[in-house]
């Protein structure tokens, strides 16, 4: 298993043990409040190395806090990756 982890970090460059506490992290929060919205979205974006712009942050909060969606990586990593200008 190690070496999964491994492989995963020298591929994306991001610490596993960052990922694994973000994912604890994420099991209990409340995806209904904007600041904790804010706070998993800085992180993510630390994690990744991937600045989040002020516009962009806000319509991923609108988006999640607005429609209840669920966060899970798939999602953030899609929101990261499409920016629109």
């Amino acid at each position: 298993m190690d070496s999964f982890f491994k492989n995963i970090e020298k591929k994306t460059g991001v610490n596993m043990k960052d990922i694994l506490e973000l994912a604890n992290s994420l099991q209990h929060a409340n995806f209904k409040d904007e600041k904790t919205v804010r706070a998993v979205i800085k992180r993510v974006s630390q994690i990744a190395n991937k600045p989040v712009s002020k516009d962009l942050e806000d319509k991923i909060v609108e988006s999640i806090t607005k429609d209840g969606k669920s966060l899970d990586f798939n999602t953030i990593s899609n929101m990261l990756n499409n920016k629109k200008k």
